[in-house]
């Protein structure tokens, strides 16, 4: 329940503060004193959009802070949720709007951001106005009622896991469709592509091997020629390398008999004549492999030639890079060729999932068909003692062409506040005072069905009056019993029924118009129900007919 309201700063308000205690709570005021200021106050901090142009002119900001007793709440896992700190017993929340136009909220003193602070408002406290009357006539507000009479909420919990695993496998199937279809699109080009890269069978490092022999072909008369001279060289004629080399050893060894330090020039002279006939021999046998050969060099270039279209048409630089491209098509002709049989399964995946959907929605449906008699029921009594005798209601629900997130079941409200009128849908027929009992009746039955833990009503009573707004008074009284209730109200048969009673008035001085509110003492609430029954001038009746309403 809302404890307190602090309220700094804002519009015609400098400081503001209110008690509020459990049970049935009233404000009453004159048109224009400003209750819908405080109101709009409290929405702020139950996580409503800021507007600086509320700040009081010439404050730097306005704060408004409201204290909420949450022990009866069961608020551990929002919090945890959130990360936030739990009392278990009490909760702060604050707004802080600045003239710049930025905007602070905060929980227990922690800062928070202002979707969070609003779904914790949604937790806390039912602010029902006279445009919330609106919401009536939608249906997805319809169903959400019938949900909350019901007691639906682990079956739609339930459903909703199953729905949003249907659509995500639905997605899945589609995505792959479309996947499909574009590679069918690809599939030729992409397989001539590949045929041709498959057909001429490329090797790693063949590129570079075939440019070698290639080039070696291409000089094969200047290869032999230098081939035969440096054999001719070593040992052709007869001043040639080898006998030369022979010679030199010959002639030290000659000087080795005398002078033996020449020994060492011996082995190397006789080294580099065994060196040297290795390589005249080695010359000799590659002499004797060279040959021109036109057919294996046009060969070579048509193979090269092969090789270099494929890059270019490939934009690449390698034969590793060719087989890389092969092998990526490879890959992806796979991916086409099972594609059908991974659509397949994904297809009767997705069935799976859409029948346990399906069977989720019908366990829901059977639930809330199984509510409507108790709500039509219980609405048609509460509103026959509203002084509508002859309402006529019916709870319409039909099934959905295609399920959605709240299940295969649509809706429609049907009403008649007459014997001979037909029922139709409540936004066709419905007067503002008809709609306003007729919510008025729903948060009732909500409240006992689901015992929300505070609720505002601001002038519920429009278009009510006499005995009718007695017994809308009646009603506020007895949800009071199971929630805390504030009402804002202009009629004097709904406040006389308030346990606590608050006046919203206007404070003037020469500098400003400031507003201010005020608990009631029983003698001011006698005063305040007078002048609410009789105007401006307060009539000794007027007084008298206050202290009965008052049971004073």
């Amino acid at each position: 329940m809302l404890q307190s309201l602090s309220i700094q700063n804002y519009a015609l308000i400098d400081s503001l503060q209110i008690t509020f205690d459990a049970g049935f709570s009233v404000i009453t005021g004159e048109t224009g004193a400003g209750k819908s200021i405080i109101l709009g106050a409290l929405s702020l901090i139950l996580g409503q959009r800021a507007d600086a142009r509320h700040i009081q002119q010439g404050e730097p900001k306005c704060v408004i802070e409201g204290v909420f007793d949450i022990s009866a709440y069961s608020l551990r896992p929002f919090f945890e949720e959130m990360d936030w700190v739990y009392d278990g017993e009490e909760c702060i929340l604050r707004r802080e709007i600045w003239a710049n136009g930025k905007s602070r909220a905060f929980v227990n003193d922690s800062p928070v951001y202002l979707n969070d602070l609003k779904g914790l408002g949604e937790r806390l406290i039912d602010i029902h106005s006279q445009h919330q009357n609106l919401s009536l006539n939608n249906n997805l507000y319809q169903l959400n009622v019938v949900d909350l009479l019901a007691g639906t909420a682990k079956e739609r919990s339930e459903y909703t896991k199953a729905f949003a695993g249907y659509r995500s496998a639905e997605k899945a199937v589609n995505d792959l469709r479309q996947q499909s279809r574009k590679n069918k699109e690809e599939e030729d080009y992409l397989r001539f592509r590949y045929n041709a890269l498959s057909e001429a069978a490329l090797e790693a490092d063949e590129q570079e091997r075939l440019e070698t022999e290639l080039e070696a072909l291409t000089h094969s008369e200047e290869i032999k020629s230098g081939l035969f001279a440096a054999t001719s060289f070593l040992s052709g004629d007869e001043q040639n390398v080898e006998s030369m080399l022979r010679s030199v050893k010959e002639a030290l060894e000659d000087v080795q008999r005398v002078f033996p330090k020449v020994s060492e020039l011996v082995a190397r002279v006789e080294s580099a004549y065994i060196d040297l006939k290795d390589v005249r021999e080695e010359a000799s046998r590659l002499f004797e492999g060279v040959e021109f050969d036109p057919a294996r060099q046009q060969l070579l270039e048509e193979r090269l030639s092969t090789i270099y279209d494929l890059q270019k048409k490939h934009s690449v630089n390698s034969v590793d890079e060719l087989i890389q491209l092969r092998e990526e098509m490879a890959g992806k002709l796979a991916n086409i060729d099972s594609l059908d049989e991974q659509l397949a399964a994904m297809e009767n995946e997705a069935k799976e999932k859409e029948a346990i959907m399906l069977a989720k929605a019908g366990l829901l449906s059977k639930k809330r068909q199984a509510a409507i008699p108790v709500l039509e029921k219980e609405l048609i009594e509460k509103l026959t003692y509203l002084k509508m005798p002859n309402t006529r209601f019916r709870c319409e629900l039909k099934p959905k062409h295609i399920p959605d997130v709240t299940g295969k079941d649509s809706v429609q409200f049907l009403f008649s506040a007459n014997k001979n009128s037909a029922l139709q849908p409540v936004s066709q027929i419905a007067s503002g005072g008809e709609i306003s009992r007729l919510m008025l009746c729903i948060k009732a039955m909500i409240a006992g069905a689901t015992a929300l833990p505070a609720i505002i009503f601001d002038e519920i009573d429009t278009g009510t009056s006499g005995e009718v707004a007695d017994r809308v008074g009646s009603i506020m009284g007895e949800m009071s019993k199971q929630m805390q209730v504030i009402g804002i109200t202009h009629l004097p048969q709904i406040a006389s029924k308030g346990d606590t009673h608050f006046v919203v008035y206007k404070e003037e001085s020469k500098e400003r118009v400031t507003t201010r509110i005020k608990e009631l003492t029983p003698d001011e609430r006698i005063s305040e129900i007078a002048r609410i029954l009789s105007g401006a001038e307060v009539s000794v009746q007027a007084v008298e007919n206050a202290r009965v309403m008052l049971g004073y």
